[in-house]
């Protein structure tokens, strides 16, 4: 899985739930909110390598999770098709008139929808 900002957020989104509470709150803290190790350990009330031991902990078990169960990855998937969707649609609703046209707006909207809700 690639190491970025987005992918990090993205693990904390679909699997945050499955830490324990002060990995998730460490993890969001440092990467979500772009506190510092010091800064985290100040507030939580414990040492910097705690604070980066929870967050290497939480990162592991969030990336092994997505391994096993490829949500994240389906999702992208299913989110860039609904994309092409999209625009398939759109240029359909560009070439037709009246009721066709319309059916394909409607269409366009529904799939917008979906892309939203994720």
């Amino acid at each position: 899985m690639e190491d970025s900002r987005l992918t990090r957020s993205m693990l904390l989104d679909f699997y945050g739930s499955l830490l324990t509470e002060k990995q998730r709150t460490c993890f969001d803290l440092h990467y979500n909110e772009d506190l510092s190790l010091s800064e985290i350990a100040e507030m939580l009330g414990i040492s910097r390598q705690g604070a980066w031991d929870n967050i290497r902990r939480a990162e592991m078990a969030m990336e092994d999770m997505e391994k096993k169960t490829g949500i994240i990855g389906r999702f992208q998937e299913n989110r860039s098709a609904l994309e092409k969707l999209r625009e398939t649609l759109e240029k359909l609703g560009s070439m037709t008139e009246g009721q066709a046209n319309d059916l394909a707006a409607e269409a366009v909207k529904q799939v917008e929808a979906m892309i939203l809700r994720g």
